[in-house]
């Protein structure tokens, strides 16, 4: 008797799987100790690892820190915004500087998932979090033949 796996079906029509897809390790950043939680649940339903950072500045340290194969950065957050982090990350010279960032919001007004990706994004998901656009969002962002946003540098260094 086969046991069965937790499998998710995307609008998409993608199936994600705890064996169709590779194991990561996700750094996710937002201020919100909730929102931390309830993400690294599910993905580590799906067998990834998590990284709870709360807030932008123990974001940064992380990302200095830590290898890791994708980063969920909240938008909204005090002091730093995740945009400022990402332009940060994407500026330097880190471990991470390269790493895919899917930017998390509930701020669906403000800008486009196109605004995102010139910011130095590498996705957008909006809030509340559907479970398999988020699977959507990791798995298209961490592709091998997915390019990483630093082609945005450009638009990073003109927003300024």
């Amino acid at each position: 008797m086969e046991q069965e796996v937790p499998a998710l079906s995307s609008p998409a029509g993608e199936i994600y799987s705890l064996h169709s897809q590779p194991k990561l390790t996700v750094l996710h950043v937002d201020d919100d100790p909730m929102n931390l939680w309830v993400v690294e649940d599910v993905l580590g339903a799906f067998g990834h690892k998590t990284i709870r950072a709360e807030g932008a500045q123990a974001g940064l340290e992380a990302l200095a820190s830590e290898v890791v194969d994708v980063v969920l950065m909240d938008i909204h957050m005090p002091g730093m915004s995740g945009i400022d982090l990402v332009q940060q990350l994407r500026r330097g010279q880190g471990l991470n500087r390269a790493t895919p960032v899917i930017a998390l919001t509930a701020d669906v007004l403000t800008r486009s998932k196109q605004d995102y990706l010139a910011l130095g994004f590498n996705d957008f998901v909006s809030k509340p979090i559907l479970v398999a656009r988020l699977l959507g969002a990791i798995s298209r962002a961490t592709a091998k033949d997915g390019a990483p946003a630093l082609s945005a540098l450009g638009a990073v260094a003109s927003h300024r």
